[in-house]
């Protein structure tokens, strides 16, 4: 009976180990563990939770052959292969930029797949389908990485990069690829500083510069604070500035509140764009998270006005692993050149990760 307790009190605080990283946001750990055994450290719950696909239930279960199952194995099997292939790719950049005989294992390449349907008021059903692909490689002890991506932030308008889960591909603007060498560097404890010198990928290029600036701290009563500003220039569009605000708190049981200001001035325009953002996060469970936000977006020219209002709740499920995920996004938007009447949509997307180690929750 003793044995029996002790088994159960340690599969406990084993379970509490694994779920703990999913459910809070800080990465530290509050408690040290003993040592496991050996038999604890290849039982099923030592595990990650990405590991299972099923219930606990059903671990012994015996497999049933289908259509789906056989779809389930290929689309899987791409993920193995094209995964692999990408973070080869990143890790032979790293090698050869470095001149060092191994890649660091902070390899951030990804390759990620978007399959999109969208139904608004006019349109019943729309499909589309968009594809990323990031190269961001540690090189030089850190202190310096390589960045290929296939869309640049600095020409997504702010209105759009606020709404970005609303809208498929069709919706966005046409950006182009940039490559930059980014050199990082600290300031203090704090203020983590980066420049980036690069190129729009396009015949002919066009080159570009950016500096980015962040500092984060936690103050009383559980409050975060982040700030973060960004000074860019383009050679053919300008220059440009951008100023973000947030914060951010745990309410109890489970949510988390955020809350984010941010003020971009265009050069090319010669206007301010406005943003200012609520949201509320609660992961469900170790699969699927809750998002609802509320937001109004603005410009200063002509004057200072509100140019819409938006609300929008994103509903994510990870399918499977760390890869592959779905999201369902139901819509309101008030856009002031419709006289403020209500837009409504319905976003149900997939999404699929190949290689890489970003946060993709």
């Amino acid at each position: 009976m003793v044995a029996f307790l002790n088994n159960s009190v340690n599969r406990g605080l084993l379970a509490g180990a694994l779920l703990f990283p999913v459910f809070a946001d800080a990465a530290e750990p509050m408690f040290e563990m003993l040592e496991p055994s050996v038999t604890e450290r290849l039982s099923p719950d030592r595990l990650p939770l990405s590991f299972y696909t099923f219930e606990p239930e059903d671990y012994w279960a015996t497999p049933v052959d289908s259509w789906w199952l056989d779809f389930s194995n290929w689309v899987i099997r791409q993920e193995r292969t094209h995964g692999q292939s990408v973070q080869a790719l990143g890790a032979w950049a790293d090698r050869t930029l470095s001149g060092a005989p191994r890649a660091l294992p902070d390899n951030e390449s990804y390759l990620r797949l978007r399959f999109e349907t969208e139904s608004r008021y006019d349109n019943l059903l729309d499909y589309d389908a968009d594809v990323r692909f990031r190269l961001d490689v540690p090189t030089a002890e850190e202190k310096l990485r390589l960045i290929i991506d296939s869309e640049s932030e600095d020409q997504i308008p702010l209105e759009e990069r606020e709404r970005d889960r609303q809208l498929t591909k069709a919706d966005r603007a046409d950006t182009e690829a940039v490559g930059a060498l980014r050199y990082i560097s600290d300031f203090g404890d704090a203020i983590n500083f980066s420049t980036d010198v690069g190129g729009r990928l396009r015949l002919p290029p066009e080159m570009f510069w950016r500096s980015e600036a962040g500092k984060s701290w936690r103050v009383g009563s559980g409050w975060g604070l982040k700030v973060e500003q960004r000074v860019y220039y383009y050679h053919t569009e300008g220059w440009g500035a951008r100023s973000w605000f947030g914060v951010d708190r745990s309410l109890g049981n489970g949510w988390h509140f955020f809350s984010s200001s941010e003020m971009e001035w265009v050069h090319r325009d010669r206007k301010f764009q406005l943003g200012q953002i609520f949201n509320v996060r609660k992961r469900l469970n170790n699969r699927s998270v809750v998002q609802p936000r509320a937001g109004v977006l603005g410009e200063s020219k002509p004057s200072w006005r509100a140019t819409s209002y938006f609300a929008d709740v994103t509903w994510r499920y990870r399918l499977y692993e760390d890869w592959l995920f779905a999201e369902l996004v139901p819509a309101l938007w008030f856009p002031r050149s419709e006289s403020f009447k209500d837009q409504g949509s319905v976003v149900f997307r997939l999404e699929m990760y190949f290689a890489g180690t970003i946060d993709r929750d």
